[in-house]
Formats: C-alpha cells, structure tokens, sequence
C-alpha cells in the first residue's frame, strides 16, 4: 500500500512529473475569461459562483495530469458568500477525483477551540477535506496544535508560513529578535516538529513552510534550520519571482534533480493573456501553453 503521509505523496507524484508546478486557483472575478462569465460578475450575484465553478472545473481538466497539487485560495470562495463555498466543496472534491493532492490556501491562525474548528479542513472524514492547508503561527505555537495532531494522526500537510512573498512581509519577519530574523527564529521553533513528521518513505516532512520565491537568501536560511521541510514558495511568475530563485531551497534527490519543495503559480498561468477570450478553443489552447511554459522553466530549473 502507498504511504498515506502528505509528503511522501507529494514528492513522489513531484519525482514522476519530473517539475514542481502547484496550480493556484485564485478565481479573480474581473479576469474570468469571456467565455465562462455569466450575468454581472458581481460577487452577491447568483450566476457568478456558476461561472466561477465552470472555470474552474475546465482548468482542473486541463491540468490534471501534468501537476501533483493545486492550491484553491479560500477568500475568493468566502466572497461569493454561501455559493461561493458550495463551489470550493465542488472543486475540491474534483481535484481530489482526478488524482490531485489539494492544499487549502487559508491562512488561519486561532486559539483553543477556534482552531479546533479550522483544522477540521484536514480531518479525512470532514465536511469539506483537503490534504494540507497553510496556516500563520504568529499568535504562538499552541495555536498549530490541532493542524499538526491532524499531520501526525492522518498523514495531513501543514503549511506554516515564515517568510512570505509580498513586499511588506519585512516590516515584521524581518525583524531582530536574540539577533535573528523573526522568520528565521519561526522556522526554529518547528524543528523539531518537522523533524517528528518525517515521511516513512521520502523522509520530506508533512510539516511544510510557505517561503516566497521573492527571498531566495532567506529561503536557503531556513532550508539550513529545516533540512527537511517541504517549501511552499509563491511568488513565481506575477510577482516577479524567476523559476531558478524559486527552487533555491531546493536540494538534489535520488534522481538527480532539485527537489523539497512545491512553487506555486496563480495568476500568469490563470490568466494568460491570450486567454481572455469568448472562444472555447482558444482559450484550450492559451492555458495549455501557460502551464506548459511554467512546467518547462521549472522542470528546467530543477534539473539543473
């Protein structure tokens, strides 16, 4: 039987394709493509959690078997209101259908029974499961708890972001604190942890960190204090982070290429300009050629 360990899973599937693209599905309501948009587009009208669910459902058949894992963004689910979560229910369960690993891009970060509640994410007999989830340690390591007891209990991913890719994630992970970054001080306190949620069969951690490819020196700072955490590295594409700064955290597997880590891609592969389009076709072939772009510059960078 295969491992049932997020990170062994993950990597596998990563070794197989041979590239590390995590899909980001982050349906931005003005840059739905003519094709799919119904009615106004406005989020509180009912049509657009359809055209929403559309999009996404013809993007997850264009990629399915060329990635590992997509990664929904739940704020933009959360604006369509209670359709907007019928959706996300929807599209993770035909993620999760056709063979992919689906990471919840959430964010939460809670005390006591609160967490409790957002952890229910990676519960496997939940209303709404995934296989990982990002998570923001900021109000104290209790607050990881209940995601971290779902890791260890049922082979679920955590995400604990430490330094993220927006510009102004400095004004406070950067700052000293006993003469180290906040960050770096961050990914030390999940050492041991990460170390306790190694894969039986890859040795990659289900505790994983979210590190922009924007930072590649401080992504290498926190690969020498998590040797063996899986990265999280937004950032690629849009926001001005190369495919080559990306892997940097990366290290060489048993086949020769980089690996360790999964780089996401939202919008340049979402929305590619040749794809805001009314014909269905076009469209078809302005996403497949995105992607393909985007697994082609990884896979290279990753092979050395």
């Amino acid at each position: 039987m295969p491992s049932p360990h997020f990170a062994d899973r993950l990597i596998h599937r990563v070794r197989e394709l041979g590239h590390p693209l995590c899909v980001g599905l982050d349906p931005h309501l003005p840059l739905i493509p003519a094709v799919f948009r119904r009615g106004t587009m406005h989020p509180a009208d009912p049509q657009t959690a359809a055209a929403v669910e559309s999009f996404l459902l013809a993007v997850l058949d264009r990629v399915a078997a060329r990635v590992a894992i997509v990664k929904p963004q739940s704020a933009f689910f959360e604006q369509l209101g209670w359709r907007g979560i019928q959706v996300l229910d929807r599209v993770v369960a035909a993620a999760r259908s056709r063979g992919l690993l689906v990471l919840l891009d959430a964010k939460r970060g809670d005390i006591g029974s609160t967490a409790v509640g957002y952890a229910a994410y990676l519960d496997p007999a939940g209303a709404l499961p995934v296989e990982a989830m990002t998570v923001n340690p900021y109000m104290g390591r209790d607050t990881l708890a209940p995601y971290i007891e779902h890791a260890a209990r049922a082979g679920r991913g955590v995400f604990v972001l430490v330094k993220t890719s927006n510009p102004g994630s400095g004004d406070y992970q950067d700052r000293g604190v006993d003469g180290r970054p906040l960050y770096e001080v961050v990914a030390a306190s999940l050492a041991d942890t990460a170390a306790q949620l190694a894969g039986p069969e890859t040795g990659w951690s289900a505790l994983g960190v979210v590190v922009g490819a924007t930072y590649p020196e401080q992504s290498r700072r926190v690969r020498t204090v998590l040797p063996r955490a899986v990265f999280l590295v937004p950032g690629y594409g849009t926001q001005g982070g190369a495919a080559r700064d990306a892997v940097q955290c990366f290290v060489p597997g048993p086949d020769g290429r980089l690996e360790g880590g999964i780089v996401n891609a939202s919008r340049a592969t979402l929305f590619p300009d040749a794809a805001a389009t009314g014909d269905a076709r076009a469209w078809e072939r302005a996403i497949d050629a995105a992607y393909g772009r985007a697994i082609d510059e990884l896979g290279a960078a990753v092979s050395g």
